[in-house]
């Protein structure tokens, strides 16, 4: 019996492509979402074992939609699939329970023993990848009924670090200066008491703010 998969991406260029790379695989796709909504929606009429999720979408973070499959699908492996291999993505992914982060690119051989074993219920995280985060996650946080006084602006910071932005692209979705952006970190590191975005991301998602 072949396993079930559902693949989340916005671009039908790499859904075509993966339809072409799984062929004669044992792997079928019974569905294609190109947003997190249809996503949902889709989980809720058709069962498969693994959902293959893209973590960057127009319509919102890929990473807020595993969450709420998480939530609402339990049982589903989710698989990330990015053409970024961002640690506060990783992070955050392990973090939310996803079973594993392959980048886009990978040979088919990597992808297709990726999704076989995630729907055997392994996971798929390499020793790297979980080095990388194993600090952050285990990063002791301030205790979460402690308030930290960050202001509006820095929260704002705080929320696109931590969906994996780029101190640039803060910059303009704000509409601020690089400079200033980069002195808006500085300043949310040292009031949360971490010594990296990874670690400021995993806090802020501890922390419910994302």
């Amino acid at each position: 019996m072949s396993i079930r998969l559902i693949v989340v991406d916005d671009h039908p260029v790499i859904r075509r492509g993966l339809e072409n790379m799984l062929e004669g695989s044992g792997i079928s796709i019974v569905g294609e979402a190109a947003s997190a909504e249809q996503a949902l929606s889709l989980l809720s009429l058709i069962s498969a074992e693994v959902v293959l999720l893209d973590v960057r979408m127009p319509d919102g973070d890929g990473l807020d939609c595993l969450s709420r499959i998480k939530l609402d699908h339990p049982d589903v492996a989710v698989l990330m699939y990015s053409t970024f291999g961002n640690p506060t993505y990783v992070a955050r992914a392990v973090a939310l329970g996803a079973v594993g982060y392959v980048t886009k690119g990978k040979p088919k051989e990597l992808l297709c023993d990726a999704i076989c074993r995630v729907a055997k219920g392994e996971t798929v995280w390499s020793r790297d990848e979980l080095r990388r985060v194993t600090g952050a996650l285990a990063t002791p946080r301030l205790d979460l009924d402690v308030e930290v006084p960050l202001t509006a602006r820095e929260a704002e910071v705080l929320k696109r670090l931590t969906s994996g932005k780029t101190n640039k692209e803060i910059a303009n979705s704000l509409t601020i200066s690089y400079e200033t952006v980069k002195e808006h970190v500085q300043n949310i590191l040292r009031k949360i008491g971490v010594t990296d975005r990874t670690q400021a991301a995993v806090w802020a998602f501890r922390k419910g703010i994302v």
